[in-house]
């Protein structure tokens, strides 16, 4: 039994406590605890265990400049930051090659693949349990065209044993009245999942946590401690922190740590999203619906609709535009001319991206007690649970069959 800080109150860093405390451990979670600002806190709400798409696909290279000046496609730049965020987007859309599509497909299947079996095991008796349902994942297409051209993601999907169901607008529109005309095509991919209230849920698996004897504490993190190859402590603006062992899952507030745990080379990103949320609406979608023109998802929750997505490239402290945010409104808009609300939420939050879209789980390289867990771009909240056992089995030095090494930190060293 050992003493662990976790750094990182989204959905990993609570993954991690929670399988670090049924290993035995005694475990706290430090973090702003500020709940809106959390990436967990706003994300569609699927179980994309299917995600094995990186947004840098071949091709993309061509299109972004006509994307980044159309407001009606879903990509944004802050332009005063792109000096800055250059070198990191370069190098981002170097991996656009269909040969780290493969690769990054291969590695995201094992980690995502279960991830509603993932959920249930660290929701069970945790209170958190009915916030789960096994729904499928749908991606609606306006026509046929579209849906032809995307054919590639869904041959890539099978091949790594995902069942696609493949409809026409019609057809699908008699299982969902919702989509009485807005797709010529909708694929659905079948056993993913959902998260009815993503907030509540990381609440409520923090306070079990804490009833277990788990120790919350919200504070800001500033840097930690290093002394002899040894990680001594966080260092907050409420003090030190100290533990036996540090567990760094700050998303993308945790590339400035990241680098004197050994990750010299890091470049990682805010790739910020953005959701509106429609309350009390007098229609409700059945299931979670990629809208592939978009790039939006529109996800049932509880007392509402989420609609979440789109790309936008700023630092991490950047304020919210309203571009993205008005874009999403439009689509909505157009989507469902009839829908009505009581009203509506807006949001904005931070995706951590790395360079090729892979997280970074493992060791640090630099201390002996030390593990490094984020940079999952957009399904943070899908493989949480997952990367969290990972790396209680790590600190646990529980060997593991699965070969781990295309998210080892080392390769950004």
């Amino acid at each position: 039994m050992v003493n662990v800080v976790v750094a990182g109150a989204g959905i990993v860093g609570v993954s991690s406590a929670i399988w670090l405390q049924r290993a035995g451990h005694i475990v706290t979670l430090v973090d702003r605890m500020e709940d809106r600002t959390r990436t967990s806190f706003g994300n569609a709400g699927v179980l994309a265990a299917g995600a094995l798409i990186p947004v840098s696909v071949p091709g993309l290279l061509k299109k972004v400049p006509k994307m980044l000046f159309n407001k009606n496609e879903p990509l944004f730049l802050q332009w005063a930051h792109l000096p800055r965020l250059l070198p990191f987007l370069l190098k981002y859309l170097s991996f656009a090659r269909i040969d780290h599509v493969q690769h990054y497909a291969k590695n995201m299947a094992y980690l995502l693949g279960d991830s509603h079996e993932q959920h249930q095991s660290l929701a069970a008796g945790t209170g958190a349990e009915g916030f789960i349902s096994n729904d499928d994942y749908c991606f609606g297409y306006a026509t046929n065209g579209s849906f032809i051209a995307d054919s590639w993601t869904r041959d890539l999907r099978r091949m790594h044993g995902f069942v696609v169901e493949e409809l026409d607008g019609a057809t699908y529109a008699e299982r969902d009245p919702m989509y009485y005309n807005q797709f010529a095509k909708v694929a659905c991919y079948k056993n993913h999942g959902r998260i009815s209230d993503p907030g509540a849920y990381l609440a409520s698996l923090i306070t079990h946590f804490q009833a277990e004897g788990g120790q919350v504490i919200a504070a800001s993190i500033e840097d930690i401690d290093i002394h002899e190859s040894q990680c001594r402590a966080l260092i907050t603006d409420q003090g030190k922190i100290s533990g036996d062992h540090i567990i760094l899952a700050m998303g993308a507030w945790s590339g400035g740590i990241a680098k004197k745990l050994g990750i010299k080379k890091i470049a990682l990103e805010s790739e910020r999203g953005y959701h509106i949320e429609l309350h009390e609406p007098n229609m409700m979608p059945k299931a979670p619906m990629m809208v592939a023109a978009g790039k939006f998802v529109i996800t049932p929750m509880k007392g509402r609709i989420r609609c979440a997505g789109v790309v936008e490239f700023a630092s991490a402290d950047a304020p919210a535009k309203n571009a993205p945010i008005a874009l999403v409104k439009r689509q909505v808009k157009a989507l469902f001319p009839e829908l009505k609300y009581e009203h509506m939420t807006e949001w904005m939050g931070r995706r951590p991206a790395t360079t090729d879209s892979l997280p970074v789980i493992g060791a640090a390289t630099t201390c002996d007690n030390a593990h490094i867990a984020f940079g999952h771009q957009h399904v943070g909240l899908t493989g949480g649970p997952k990367t969290g056992r990972l790396i209680a089995d790590m600190v646990n030095k529980k060997p593991g069959n699965a070969d781990l090494l295309a998210f080892h930190p080392a390769r950004y060293q």
